[in-house]
């Protein structure tokens, strides 16, 4: 009992939840960054992953032209870039590099604390592997930033858009997990006694609704699926165009195929909206009226700004402020899930 006394006393749970959320305001601008080097076509433009020695940019020109000359043997660059000058290299090279960066940066914001934290024995009992988890998953998705990248090097001009959503969803699961620990420790540090909170099926059935038209999302911005029409409601002339060419098997239209993409991704976004806002009328009726609010706001804006992407023919900033808002409703949804949770758990 004493031993537990001393861990609870040397515990922090203040500062870990405030450092978590100031990682997650990091993943934020590299979800921001991602979002700008997939739009300027930039994410290509570094051929090799270098987890060390790529922190540092070229800095002669020769390590420039060599840099230069790697881009040139893929094939994104023989057929799109042919004749591309050094200066629009280095334009495209800056995206890519700060995204690796940054994910770095990340790395080191999240490692070095957490080593800090678990030396001085400040992490109250039963945190120390959801943190360890959560780094594990921050390595993963520099691995699986690769793997994306890589599949764009030989064959194709781009990277594969089911990379990509894989890719995004990851950095978003990640995103979610931090708020929902910082919460829980910042919880934690009000009420020593308090229990981590429980996901509750509504709030886990709005997550996955909400999570479902990220994926169609990331799987329009990998297809170039915004391009394909740029009215709205309709398409064209028609809900769903006609005469649209379609693969076998059927099922695979909804992954592979831009139109369908589109379409899904315009019209399930009324099913993730219908699902979060159930959970934020959960929210305000328990107590927590700001989260719930926002809910309702940053949704409303989220399909304005959809809307808007299309009608513009996908302009970069409104497209960008599209991705970064979609961050900012999940974590908005994940607050209300966790102020239902932390009842169900007090239940």
């Amino acid at each position: 009992m004493l031993m537990q006394s001393a861990a609870m006393l040397r515990a922090r749970p203040r500062a870990l939840s405030i450092w978590l959320f100031a990682v997650a305001a990091l993943v934020i601008a590299m979800i921001m960054v991602g979002g700008i080097t997939r739009l300027t076509d930039s994410g290509l433009s570094i051929t090799s992953w270098k987890p060390i020695s790529g922190t540092l940019p070229p800095l002669s020109a020769a390590a420039w032209q060599a840099e230069f000359d790697a881009y040139k043997k893929i094939p994104e660059y023989q057929q799109i870039n042919a004749g591309m000058t050094m200066a629009g290299f280095k334009a495209i090279f800056f995206w890519e590099y700060a995204h690796r960066l940054l994910g770095r940066l990340i790395g080191m914001a999240f490692a070095l604390p957490l080593v800090w934290f678990a030396v001085r024995q400040q992490i109250p009992r039963g945190y120390g592997w959801r943190l360890s988890a959560l780094l594990a998953l921050g390595g993963l998705q520099g691995a699986i930033g690769w793997w994306m990248v890589a599949s764009g090097l030989s064959v194709r001009t781009d990277v594969s858009h089911v990379r990509l959503a894989v890719h995004l969803s990851t950095a978003l699961v990640l995103l979610g997990g931090l708020i929902w620990t910082a919460l829980d420790l910042r919880a934690l540090a009000m009420l020593p006694i308090a229990q981590p909170a429980r996901l509750t099926r509504g709030a886990a059935i709005a997550i996955g609704l909400l999570a479902i038209q990220i994926v169609f999302g990331a799987f329009t911005a990998g297809l170039d699926a915004g391009y394909a029409f740029s009215s709205w409601p309709l398409m064209g002339d028609a809900i769903f165009p006609a005469n649209v060419p379609m693969v076998t098997p059927a099922w695979l239209n909804a992954v592979d195929n831009p139109i369908v993409v589109q379409f899904i991704h315009r019209w399930f976004a009324f099913a993730a909206a219908a699902g979060v806002g159930f959970l934020a009328w959960q929210a305000i009726r328990h107590g927590a009226a700001r989260a719930g609010y926002a809910i309702i706001a940053l949704v409303t804006l989220q399909i304005l700004l959809g809307i808007a992407t299309l009608m513009t023919g996908v302009a970069i900033h409104i497209a960008i402020a599209h991705q970064v808002n979609a961050a900012l409703t999940l974590i908005a949804t994940v607050v209300a899930a966790h102020v239902l949770g932390r009842r169900a758990a007090a239940v």
